[in-house]
């Protein structure tokens, strides 16, 4: 990609996506394949007058540290973690891996410890961002880690990546506004509802939002975006449900995921790969099994499936649900050391169903 589009790419993050103002303190973290976008936002986020930290990773390390440390050097947080998530107004992350299944051999165990001991820095961060007193955002490079896991090419996953974030019109910004109109017309009309029930090949769930908040996603907190979501009520789903595609996480394939749900807990699961992963993952805490998120994806630019969660869980005409901590400007009260996002594509033969009216059938919103 030429160095312009670095910039322009850059200039979204800094002007749309966090609104950086003079002052600000900003931390700008990612893998060290993503040179050239750190530092074009770093270049940015000086030039508003702030007060840039760089802090580039190498993808491997995560491996050195789970592999090598002992429990005790597992939940050290460093002061530059703390200060990320607890004093800096702004944090921008660029995800850059250059091997996504460096971990995958790790066990999960000493993930859950360096995960569990998180929990209370990842409350903090999210309870400052509900109160606007720190703006993020999540992006991603591409490398060709990532390309090799969407089955393209590196240059054609970039353009694709570049489709996606919109950065191919004459104006992003300007798109993404669009977008977020399209958005609030949905949420102005969901607000009103109670009961969300979606189908589809072995699938048939139902859960309550009543009373709580819909956010709209669009192009601030992940870029790309494209999904408007709530945290469904705690104790509300009731049924099964078929996740259409593997997630991938902590290096790590889970596929053929099924999950039944009573009185809103997990009660059953299965995987045809790396169950035992799974399963494990569900007994992080009590708050693991169940809801913390429901969410429906508007970004029609993503149209297949990457194994990136990022962008897969805004494929339009798909739901997607994540176990574990919720989000609380939702009013959601699960609280979780995990936060694990799964989609179930509803573009062949499924629906969602808000209080008997259709909002979603075979990928077309209806509302």
């Amino acid at each position: 990609m030429p160095h312009s589009s670095f910039d322009r790419w850059a200039n979204v993050l800094v002007d749309y996506s966090t609104e950086i103002t003079p002052g600000d303190q900003v931390s700008i973290a990612g893998g060290v394949a993503a040179e050239p976008l750190l530092r074009a936002i770093y270049r940015a986020a000086l030039r508003k007058g702030a007060h840039a930290v760089l802090v580039p990773s190498f993808t491997e390390t995560q491996t050195d540290l789970l592999t090598l440390a002992s429990d005790e050097q597992l939940a050290f947080i460093s002061p530059l973690e703390r200060w990320a998530r607890e004093e800096a107004t702004v944090t921008i992350d660029v995800l850059a891996s250059t091997n996504t299944r460096a971990l995958s051999a790790v066990d999960p165990g000493r993930q859950a410890i360096w995960n569990r001991a998180r929990k209370e820095l990842r409350d903090i961060a999210a309870q400052r961002a509900a109160q606007g007193e720190r703006r993020w955002s999540i992006t991603l490079f591409p490398t060709p880690a990532h390309a090799q896991d969407a089955d393209m090419a590196t240059d054609e996953f970039a353009a694709f990546l570049t489709a996606a974030c919109m950065l191919d019109r004459p104006d992003p910004v300007a798109a993404w506004r669009d977008l977020s109109a399209r958005q609030a017309r949905m949420i102005d009309w969901l607000r009103e509802r109670n009961d969300i029930r979606v189908t589809a090949p072995g699938t048939d769930l139902r859960l309550s939002v009543h009373g709580r908040s819909w956010v709209n996603s669009d192009g601030k907190r992940n870029f790309p975006s494209g999904e408007v979501f709530t945290g469904p009520v705690e104790n509300s789903a009731d049924g099964h449900i078929h996740f259409t595609y593997p997630v991938v996480t902590q290096g790590r394939e889970v596929s053929d995921i099924r999950l039944r749900f009573a009185g809103g807990v997990v009660v059953d699961a299965s995987a045809t790969k790396n169950e035992p992963f799974l399963i494990k993952t569900l007994d992080t805490d009590p708050g693991a099994r169940r809801l913390g998120e429901f969410a429906f994806g508007t970004n029609d630019g993503i149209t297949r499936w990457t194994k990136n969660i990022l962008l897969d869980e805004k494929i339009g005409g798909t739901v997607h649900m994540a176990l574990g901590s919720g989000y609380p400007e939702t009013g959601s009260l699960n609280s979780s050391a995990i936060h694990w996002d799964m989609i179930c594509d509803l573009r062949q033969g499924g629906e969602a169903m808000a209080d008997g009216t259709v909002v979603l059938k075979n990928g077309q919103y209806r509302i």
